[in-house]
């Protein structure tokens, strides 16, 4: 049975999270969501906040999972950061906004690429 998007987008944060859990990271939210947009990871590596935004695909019909960050995208990401700081009275505070894409492809094993502070 076919997964919906839902289910792929949620499945790929899912294991975003514990990759980043496999390196010490701490998540803190998931799916954080204000009026103007969401943030699907939250985490924390010491000091320093970490936004993640993460696109999972089942194929490459469309390509690259990360190609679906538009520079739009990637702006309303620095704004949602900001205003997640502001919301959680983190003024001052080191952060950085990360990527990941989750390739799914069928009879192998999810595979997840992260790059770090790419936004």
């Amino acid at each position: 049975m076919a997964q919906t998007l839902q289910q792929i987008g949620a499945d790929g944060e899912t294991l975003v999270a514990s990759y980043l859990q496999g390196q010490g990271v701490t998540i803190i939210a998931r799916n954080w969501r204000i009026k103007e947009g969401e943030i699907d990871l939250v985490a924390r590596d010491g000091a320093i906040l970490i936004f993640v935004e993460v696109k999972s695909r089942s194929n490459s019909k469309f390509g690259h999972p990360l190609e679906a960050i538009t520079p739009a995208k990637a702006f309303r990401l620095q704004r949602l950061a900001l205003a997640w700081i502001a919301t959680h009275d983190q003024w001052g505070a080191d952060y950085r906004i990360d990527c990941a894409a989750v390739h799914f492809r069928q009879g192998l094993k999810p595979e997840v690429e992260y790059r770090a502070g790419v936004l």
